[in-house]
């Protein structure tokens, strides 16, 4: 494996959405250009247009080796800028050579859930659709016959989670025969979701000498034994930052009694800005929205009992500041690259330190500052301390009861955040958001039915695939899949 030594960056929000303007952005980093990069110039255009000059840190490290056709193996912090330095080497191989008509895809990227995918698509549609470069998405909670119709006009790019794309080879609707490049987007993550067993059923699947790009936050345990398997001497390129090992924010610790708990995250979600709010249960996620909304304030619940229309319609409401407070669910939140959130409130206690840096990981992102509170009742600081110390992060642990000053104090300091309102141009697009976005497979047109339902326990299905016993589409007839997708 060749190594090629970590560089240190200023993150920058290319990750989340390349159709930011220049204003937006961070200052951009000094360095290479694309071009000098060998990046096509069709792609070079494109990005210009978009506001987008220069790589960022894990994008000038990898491109080379990418463009060159090597395997790679990346290992970079959420909103690094991954998804370019895996999705302009993908465009440019395929890129070079269209094809037009019904056929087979020749590039794959695999991630862990829907919203992954969604955003995946969103950065790169704009760029293939610069190149010629058709791309799909292919993932559970939408309709499975809108997505055969889609793979059966042809596309040269899947973006894919596993279960689904498995599900759709089965009945012979997709096929990787053809596939000469793959990536994996937070392998890690697949890894803990415990789809790592289909990972490798699709890579199998895949030509031996295709080209394979894998990018994780951390690349031991499962991860690795999927690199020694499927890599061939891999150009490893890793970024890391002052403080990578904790999210760069003011990390805090309240203690507190059960029957205060509500009313301080109450008084907490009312700060102005974004804010995310974890609690462990989808039925908790939907309670703790509905008793803030009772309370005034505009919240929004998204976990994997809901339909992705209204995951959809969720994550939007959030992104443009509408509503301001997001209740989650850990895996539903995995996929959400969303930057100035100012806050992150952990309602319930993260299962281990490595899901409280993936939570906490959610703001302080892109140069900006951020907090992180966890609220803890008095069973529950032994096991936070560890966590803690695991974490290597010493938040102060104070006794709080609502109303307190160190919560007002906290309220006091949030910066409010200016609403996005879609315009009527943007919702004949498709419900879409900033940029005129399609409308999505499975999405309905607003208006329609499709709100939020209530979900009770937290089943451990993960976003992203089908419930186990779910309807196979294989038994319909031969030639017209069902037009009840999943």
């Amino acid at each position: 494996m060749t190594v090629v030594n970590p560089v240190s960056f200023e993150s920058n929000d290319a990750d989340t959405t390349i159709e930011n303007t220049p204003a937006e952005t961070p200052a951009e980093p000094q360095g290479p250009t694309f071009g000098q990069l060998g990046l096509p110039q069709l792609l070079v255009t494109a990005l210009e247009r978009r506001g987008i000059h220069r790589p960022f840190a894990i994008q000038t490290s990898a491109l080379p080796d990418a463009l060159a056709g090597r395997d790679v193996l990346g290992k970079a912090a959420t909103g690094s800028g991954k998804t370019l330095a895996f999705g302009l080497p993908l465009l440019a191989r395929i890129g070079a050579e269209v094809k037009q008509g019904r056929r087979a895809p020749r590039g794959l990227v695999l991630v862990p859930t829907r919203e992954l995918a969604q955003q995946v698509h969103d950065n790169l549609a704009p760029l293939g659709q610069a190149t010629g470069v058709q791309l799909a998405t292919v993932y559970g909670g939408a309709p499975m016959y809108r997505q055969i119709q889609q793979l059966r006009r042809g596309v040269d790019v899947i973006i894919a989670t596993p279960g689904r794309l498995q599900d759709l080879i089965s009945q012979g609707e997709a096929t990787l025969a053809e596939v000469v490049v793959t990536v994996l987007d937070e392998a890690d993550f697949m890894a803990d979701l415990g789809f790592l067993p289909v990972v490798k059923e699709l890579l199998d699947q895949t030509a031996r000498d295709a080209q394979r790009l894998l990018f994780s936050a951390t690349l031991d345990g499962e991860v690795d034994a999927l690199v020694r398997r499927y890599l061939k001497d891999p150009a490893r390129h890793e970024v890391k930052r002052a403080g990578d090992d904790a999210p760069p924010a003011e990390h805090l610790a309240f203690t507190l009694a059960f029957r205060d708990k509500l009313q301080v995250a109450t008084e907490l979600a009312s700060r102005p800005g974004r804010t995310i709010i974890f609690a462990r249960t989808q039925l908790g996620v939907d309670r703790l929205a509905d008793n803030l909304k009772a309370a005034g304030i505009k919240a929004e619940a998204i976990h994997g009992g809901l339909p992705q229309a209204a995951r959809r319609r969720a994550l939007e409401e959030f992104t443009d500041a509408r509503s301001p407070v997001l209740v989650a669910t850990d895996v539903a939140a995995r996929g959400i690259h969303v930057d100035d959130v100012s806050l992150v409130l952990h309602y319930d206690p993260p299962t281990d330190a490595k899901t409280y840096l993936h939570r906490s990981g959610r703001t302080a992102r892109a140069g900006a500052a951020g907090v992180v509170v966890s609220l803890l009742l008095p069973d529950q600081v032994g096991q936070a301390k560890r966590r803690f110390r695991t974490a290597k992060v010493d938040p102060p642990l104070d006794r709080t009861r609502p109303g307190d000053k160190p919560i007002l104090d906290l309220v006091a300091a949030g910066i409010p955040v200016e609403p996005k309102e879609r315009t009527q141009r943007d919702m004949r697009r498709g419900g879409g958001g900033p940029g005129g976005r399609p409308r999505r497979d499975g999405e309905r047109p607003s208006g329609s039915r499709g709100g939020p339902r209530r979900s009770y326990g937290d089943r451990p299905r993960p976003a992203g695939d089908r419930p186990a016993g779910e309807r196979s589409y294989g038994s319909g007839r031969p030639g017209r899949p069902s037009r009840h997708g999943a």
